[in-house]
Order: C-alpha cells, then structure tokens, then sequence
C-alpha cells in the first residue's frame, strides 16, 4: 500500500514541477501546447496497450465495455460539475478569467488524476510488475498541463507560493489515491481489476479528447498532431520494452 502511494506520489510530482516551471520561465504558448500533444499522444498508447487491451485479456468483452463506459460517464458528469461551478480543468486555457477559481481547477486535477494513480496502484496487485510506460505517460503529460495552469492562474492575480501549495495539495491527494485505491483493490476478486482498468482507460479517454487535445491543437496549431504522434510512439517502444 505504502508503495503504491509512493508511486503514485512520485507521477503526480511532475505537476508541481510543470507549475515551477511555468512560475518560472517564459516559455512560448506555441512550444507547451506542443508538449501537451506529445503527452496527450503516450497517454493514448499506454491507455491502449497498458490499460484496455490487458483488460480485454483478462477479464473480456464484458468488463471492459462496462468499465469503459462507467468510466467515461464518471469523467463526464465531474467536468459538467465543474462548467457549473464556473471554472475549467486541468491545464484548460482561460479565455476568461473572471471565470476560473481555485477550486474548480483542483476538482478538474483531482478528477483525471485520480484514475491514473489507481492504475499504478493497481499494476503492484498480486506482485505484478509495475507499470512503467503508464508511469512515464503520466509523467510526460502532467508537466505541459500544470505548465500552463500555472501560468493562467498567475495571470488571474493568484500568488507563486499559492499556486505551488494548490499543485502540491494535488499531488498528495494523487498519492493517497494510489494507496487506497491498491488498498481497496487488493480485497476485491481479480475479475474485478479489469474494470478497473478499462474504468481509467475510460475516463482518460474522455479527458484526451475533452482537455488535451482541443488545447495542443488551439494554440500548437497542425503541428500538434506530429507531436502526438511522437508521444504516442515513445509510449509505444517503451512499454515495448518491457
């Protein structure tokens, strides 16, 4: 359980490294959304071959398309909570800012990052091997995210320290759901692990096409389908590798 948290903490540590960052240098918009496509294009290769196919071989049709849609229905019922409450998610850019607060852009991170931190809980189940490609798709995809929240929410008039607590809140809250979420599975019977899997896989299906993408391709322009892909490849070989 401990290590479980441990990692889960460790990935979303990259959020407060995208938010120093962004606190920090001054970076065109042009180049982070390109980032954003690279990290959107692993998110989508470790979904596919980390997440829905090892719940296809494990569990079947059945599972997968439940946790699939559960998933996705979960991820899209939060972000219209969060459209009510008047803000945006997780590295959504502001166009107006009068709009955006605090709380919402915690509840959007909260959101699409507690489904990656179960998963990587969820890989140390059983003594199964821990899964590094997803690890490094999170990673490579929180710092760009977290880069341009920051940078919004200082031009919202919030302070540097403030914004650092906010992204620091968020990560712990990551690592603990990686704990309970691996505490909460380890009582479970196994054909309840592909659910979950293709319940994340859903979710972040959803956040993808919803968050990321719209935001790589709004201000990375056509480019940013080149940088998806490259991502989607560098994903690809590395969980090719092990």
């Amino acid at each position: 359980m401990l290590e479980a948290g441990l990692w889960g903490l460790a990935a979303a540590s990259s959020l407060v490294v995208g938010a120093g960052a962004g606190l920090a240098l001054h970076l065109p918009r042009r180049l982070v959304a390109l980032g954003i496509g690279f990290g959107a294009g692993a998110l989508v290769s470790a979904m596919a071959f980390d997440l829905t196919a090892e719940a296809f071989a494990t569990g079947g049709a059945v599972p997968l398309v439940i946790g699939l849609a559960a998933g996705s229905l979960t991820f899209f019922a939060g972000n219209q909570l969060i459209h009510r409450r008047g803000g945006g998610r997780r590295g959504q850019r502001v166009r107006h800012a009068r709009e955006e607060t605090g709380p919402a852009i915690v509840l959007g991170a909260v959101l699409d990052g507690i489904p990656e931190s179960v998963v990587l809980g969820s890989t140390l189940l059983g003594g199964g091997t821990f899964g590094i490609a997803f690890f490094a798709a999170v990673l490579i995809s929180n710092v760009p995210e977290a880069f341009t929240a920051a940078v919004d929410l200082r031009r919202e008039g919030h302070r540097p320290a403030w914004i650092l607590r906010l992204w620091v809140g968020v990560a712990l809250v990551s690592g603990l759901a990686a704990a309970i979420g691996y505490w909460a599975l380890e009582g479970m019977t196994p054909g309840a692990i592909p659910i979950i899997q293709a319940f994340a896989a859903g979710a972040i299906l959803t956040m993808l096409v919803d968050t990321m993408i719209p935001e790589a391709y709004g201000d990375g322009g056509d480019v940013a389908g080149i940088a998806t892909v490259l991502g989607f490849a560098a994903a690809f070989l590395i969980s090719a590798a092990n």
